[in-house]
């Protein structure tokens, strides 16, 4: 009769011991290296915006004094209602609405078909193109501001809306987007269409652009945010209230009002500005994350 074999020994010696889910130093790690950066670059983030929403609703000894105040004593909208009076505010939101939506939307198109012809299209010297785009991302704007200036102004375009919208027309960003993205399409997709006739210009209506609108959401978003928070170039390009945007009109409001005890009014028209911009966002918001990492769609 034979002997039982001998039961196999699992090394342990030398291995480091895995600390448990809820150990103490497993916990400590978790809050040091999770929690605790996502918290104070939340609050980083959040702070100033309470602040000013806080603020709007503020009187003005409640803002300059020295005995702080977080809380308002009470919801007062006067600083709303003077915002909206003082300055021509409707016709700057009326210019802000046409900058952006016409300025988003040809921005997008543009974006769209670029990409498409840099992944779809055969055409000489794509390589350099693509390198050309990557260049002018790298670029800061501020550069093509005096030369957008002379040119524009050179064709009658300052206090103009198609003056604010005609110099940023392209998007590099978008453009580099929306490629990589569509780099990742599957390639008989559109080989398939292309053997039932369809041209480029279906291929890329009607079958590109649907599976990839998270990525051209994504881009709109960037588009829009950039477009509505534009100061630099309309402050620029404009010097009459009836074709200011409202970024501009609220330096406009600074200068009408003056003093410390206006703090609360531009803290108003402020949040006024920023409202339709977060509007979109959380509209749009579901995309975002999906359009920055969406990969291949199969059908």
């Amino acid at each position: 009769m034979s002997a039982p074999a001998p039961l196999a020994v699992t090394e342990t010696v030398g291995k480091p011991e895995r600390p448990r889910p809820f150990s103490s130093q497993n916990l400590a790690r978790t809050i040091a290296g999770g929690y605790l950066p996502l918290i104070v670059a939340t609050l980083i983030v959040v702070l100033p915006l309470l602040w000013m929403v806080l603020s709007s609703f503020k009187t003005p000894g409640e803002i300059v004094t020295t005995d702080l105040k977080v809380l308002p004593e009470s919801v007062n909208l006067d600083n709303y209602s003077t915002a909206m009076t003082t300055v021509p505010f409707g016709r700057f939101f009326l210019n802000s609405a046409i900058v952006t939506a016409v300025g988003a939307a040809v921005k997008v198109t543009l974006a769209i078909m670029t990409a498409y012809a840099l992944v779809f299209v055969r055409f000489p010297f794509k390589n350099v193109v693509f390198i050309l785009i990557l260049v002018a991302l790298m670029v800061p704007p501020q550069v093509a501001i005096l030369p957008n200036y002379v040119l524009i102004a050179g064709i009658g375009g300052k206090n103009t809306l198609w003056g604010i919208i005609l110099p940023g027309l392209g998007t590099a960003f978008g453009t580099f987007l929306l490629r990589q993205h569509f780099m990742t399409l599957p390639a008989s997709i559109l080989e398939a269409a292309e053997i039932d006739g369809a041209g480029h210009w279906k291929r890329l209506w009607q079958i590109v652009v649907p599976v990839s609108v998270p990525s051209i959401a994504t881009v709109a978003l960037v588009t829009i945010v950039s477009e509505w928070n534009d100061y630099i170039w309309p402050l620029i390009i404009t010097d009459r209230p009836e074709v200011m945007t409202l970024p501009v009109g609220l330096t406009l409001l600074q200068n009408s009002e003056g003093g410390t005890g206006s703090w609360g009014i531009l803290m108003a028209g402020a949040v006024l500005v920023i409202v339709p911009v977060l509007v979109v966002f959380a509209m749009l918001q579901r995309y975002i994350v999906a359009g920055l990492t969406q990969g291949s769609v199969t059908g």
